[in-house]
């Protein structure tokens, strides 16, 4: 009854041309490949509707049906077809029809529950059947299930043939588990090359790039086809492996591949990955036809070389020369936005996913939150984040990263534990967040329990990330023993994202043994880092130890460190006025350096006192001044000139802000009735009202 309603539904439309009766099994063959190729479901089930009158419903036409329907996109029309034919339960290659269309259409439980009836029917699964079933189990939650199918098929002796036990390994490969995977290819008595394929697309999945070059040279002698040079091209762009790299293009060449799409995409992204952006560009302007997937490289490309600007006009050349941007074009142009944080320009693609109607797509959705979140535009990122309609991990993950850059650590926690409510499994970077958001509030108990968490309930093994954060969370709160008790007893080396919260903490309470002792070893680490010869010249100041920070200073002279210059930048009408440390280069500076005295008069008549410990570079005696020169001061001048009354001030800056400039925007933001937006190296301050978002915890 209910497939009746469906055929009535689908083929009592206008516009759908009235079939003649079929005469022979040809006629029916010719009319539903038609209708596949159309993706024409009304046509579908009109053919359908004759197939039934006819009394023409053979086990071949039921097959050729099931697929016709999964084609024009409606696996419940199939599904239901199976359910109401008797015929088609008891046939194998209609159960295996039917297996794989589920698979295809990813549902997993559906597919199994289909197997494992056919089964209790008495119907043996054949060598088809598991290949339709295995491609089901493919993801990490389902491996147990794959591992049952594994079982299954050594009980029927199917193990060793070639097209299902490539089939296995791909599905072990899918889930993480290439052990596996290369017990079951070693075993195989005959490989061809997409069993070797599938070892490369394995390697390269769970990013074991050199077992996966290695696998590539073994393969070189079976004449290596699209699949096997894309992947490598893979591997090489995940290793910056240039030298093997331009070898594979050699041979692509000689080949004659290198005009497919699917080798040239691979190419291009190699290129861009391995730092030879010129390259990539040439090798995509050379002629030839781009499908979106050859631009979406090309501009995810530019993202990677942090060429933001070229992003945005390869998005629109490809408008221009007719290409339909699809979900990842979006996404890629998206982040271009987000990194230099155009927000108009993060809008203006905002109102392009309305109107092509992208915003269902969960990766274009998170996009659009983390685009608002590093535009500084916390509320329309939560917007976008409440009219998603179909939450995945990386939404979810997207508005807790946002919540935490904000300084809104208590709502980051918050929205992780709903996370959990509903039932979706967080991942790798969801605790990087999640545990940051702990250290921003000193929440040690809660940062352990989560940190616990990952290994105990979540399988997942924690990261240099992971330990970072937990060492960042004791040192903020002054637990500096017992942090560096946590890191002597880390499972990994530490490096130097580990090392360098800890020596923030030692910078932060003043303790300048421990201080020493960790910047010796981060200036092993990473001899070029600035940031570390500041850091334990910073400590040795505010502890009046005055010559051990000029050896500091010395010693980043002898091996070449230069401090990066701060600056600050705001825009204005889509235009962008940057400031730097004791600027007077703008043409309104006079006006600027007025407003900075006029606003100290007024922050001083409410009590404020420079911190001037924070003026490291001064000459004794001009700290103050020294302090009222610093960019995003100079920026702030400048918005509350220009900027409309009432409208807020968005401010970038290269640097961590000072805690002096952060006192400064508090009072700024009460005084002129201002929302204030700093972002710097780290994350976002939100002033209102004389108070900041980080609630002085940062």
């Amino acid at each position: 009854m209910k497939l009746a309603l469906l055929i009535r539904r689908s083929s009592n439309q206008y516009g759908v041309p009235k079939l003649h009766r079929f005469s022979s099994v040809p006629d029916i063959k010719l009319h539903l490949n038609k209708a596949a190729k159309l993706n024409n479901l009304k046509h579908a089930t009109q053919i359908h509707s004759q197939i039934v009158t006819t009394n023409q419903t053979s086990l071949g036409n039921i097959n050729s049906l099931l697929v016709v329907y999964a084609k024009c996109g409606s696996i419940k029309h199939a599904v239901l077809l199976f359910d109401t034919n008797p015929r088609a339960s008891t046939s194998v290659v209609t159960w295996t029809t039917l297996i794989t269309q589920l698979s295809h259409f990813n549902k997993p439980f559906q597919a199994l529950t289909s197997f494992n009836l056919m089964r209790t029917t008495g119907i043996y699964p054949n060598q088809f059947t598991f290949s339709a079933i295995l491609p089901a189990c493919a993801h990490p939650s389902l491996l147990s299930q794959g591992q049952q199918i594994h079982a299954l098929l050594h009980k029927h002796a199917f193990h060793t043939d070639t097209f299902v036990a490539t089939a296995l390994l791909h599905m072990y490969a899918e889930c993480g588990s290439m052990s596996f995977a290369e017990n079951v290819f070693d075993q195989m008595p005959h490989r061809n090359l997409v069993s070797w394929n599938s070892m490369i697309v394995g390697f390269v999945k769970n990013k074991m790039y050199g077992r996966a070059i290695g696998c590539f040279r073994e393969v070189h002698s079976l004449d290596p086809d699209q699949v096997s040079f894309s992947s490598v091209l893979s591997a090489c762009a995940g290793l910056v492996e240039l030298g093997f790299g331009k070898q594979a293009h050699g041979s692509i060449v000689k080949r004659g591949l290198v005009g497919l799409f699917y080798v040239k995409n691979s190419l291009v992204d190699m290129y861009c990955k391995c730092g030879l952006f010129e390259d990539a560009t040439k090798l995509f302007c050379d002629g030839g036809d781009r499908d979106v997937v050859t631009w979406n490289v090309m501009i995810m490309g530019c993202v990677h070389s942090q060429n933001f600007e070229q992003a945005c006009t390869f998005f629109q050349d490809m408008i221009r020369e007719g290409v339909k941007p699809d979900e990842a074009s979006y996404s890629s142009l998206l982040h271009a936005s987000a990194s230099i944080a155009a927000l108009a320009q993060g809008t203006l693609i905002h109102c392009h996913v309305l109107k092509t109607g992208h915003m269902k797509n969960a990766c274009v959705s998170s996009s659009l939150v983390t685009m608002y979140g590093k535009c500084g535009s916390l509320f329309d990122a939560y917007g976008v984040f409440g009219e998603t309609k179909d939450f995945n991990v990386v939404c979810w993950t997207a508005m807790i990263t946002v919540f935490h850059q904000h300084g809104c650590a208590n709502e980051a926690i918050e929205l992780f534990e709903e996370m959990l409510k509903e039932g979706i499994v967080p991942e790798y970077i969801t605790f990087v967040s999640v545990l940051s958001a702990c250290s921003h509030t000193g929440k040690v108990d809660d940062g352990f329990k989560y940190f616990n968490s990952m290994a105990e309930v979540h399988k997942i093994e924690p990261g240099l990330e992971h330990y970072a954060c937990m060492v960042d969370l004791l040192g903020r709160v002054g637990r500096l023993e017992e942090a560096w008790r946590f890191i002597k007893l880390m499972p990994i080396e530490p490096d130097s994202s580990v090392w360098g919260a800890f020596l923030g903490a030692c910078g932060k309470h003043g303790n300048v043994e421990m201080g020493r002792e960790v910047a010796e070893r981060l200036f092993e680490l990473e001899p070029d880092n600035p940031g570390n010869y500041v850091l334990l010249a910073n400590i040795y100041t505010r502890h009046g130890m005055l010559e051990e920070a000029d050896e500091v200073r010395r010693l980043m002279g002898i091996n070449g460190v230069r401090k990066e210059t701060g600056c600050s930048w705001i825009d204005v009408k889509n235009r962008s006025f940057v400031f730097n440390v004791n600027d007077r280069s703008h043409s309104r500076t006079q006006e600027i350096y007025e407003m900075l005295k006029k606003l100290k008069e007024l922050m001083k008549r409410r009590g404020y006192v420079a911190e001037t410990q924070f003026a490291t570079n001064s000459v004794e005696g001009s700290e103050e001044q020294s302090l009222w020169c610093h960019s995003e001061k100079l920026a702030l001048a400048f918005g509350l000139l220009v900027l409309p009354p009432g409208s807020p001030v968005r401010i970038k800056k290269n640097l961590r802000t000072c805690g002096d400039c952060h006192t400064v925007m508090k009072f700024a933001s009460e005084i002129y009735q201002r929302e204030i937006i700093v972002r710097d190296i780290n994350r976002f301050h939100r002033f209102i009202n004389g108070s900041c978002s980080c609630r002085d915890y940062w």
